[in-house]
């Protein structure tokens, strides 16, 4: 199994354990609070509805599942165009708690929306990092308000 199939197939669920342990969790390495860091400014990116500035986040070959019932957006046009469809509704992404293990990084989030279906979606997002870009972003669905 590959590490797309890997993601899909469980490894939000995963994530989802491992938040609940994370109080207990090794201190990160310094490549680990990079990867941490730069997910946290890809979060923090978004308000400025700038998709150039939020795409630069991403590794050419990235790939992007808005929530665990949306196909995946495979590919920087893919993952561009269904980035597009949102991020003028983005108000801000409220980081809640982040952890990095190697190259995985997961944060747990409430996104916050104007003039869209939903006001607002807390979720667990997993990202695989390499070489300072995204490859892999997975959303988790907890609950969402709707509008």
């Amino acid at each position: 199994m590959n590490r797309r199939g890997f993601l899909a197939a469980g490894g939000g669920a995963l994530a989802l354990a491992g938040v609940a342990r994370f109080a207990s969790a090794a201190e990160p390495t310094s490549d680990e609070q990079s990867n941490i860091q730069l997910v946290n400014d890809f979060c923090a990116a978004w308000p400025s509805h700038d998709l150039d500035k939020v795409m630069a986040f991403f590794a050419d070959d990235g790939a992007y599942r808005m929530t665990e019932t949306t196909p995946l957006a495979d590919g920087r046009d893919a993952v561009s165009a269904r980035i597009q469809t949102i991020i003028n509704n983005v108000d801000r992404f409220e980081v809640l708690e982040s952890f990095a293990r190697g190259p995985m990084v997961i944060n747990e989030r409430v996104d916050h929306f104007s003039d869209f279906t939903i006001k607002s979606w807390h979720g667990v997002g997993v990202f695989f990092i390499r070489d300072g870009k995204i490859v892999d972003w997975y959303d988790y669905t907890i609950n969402m308000e709707m509008a």
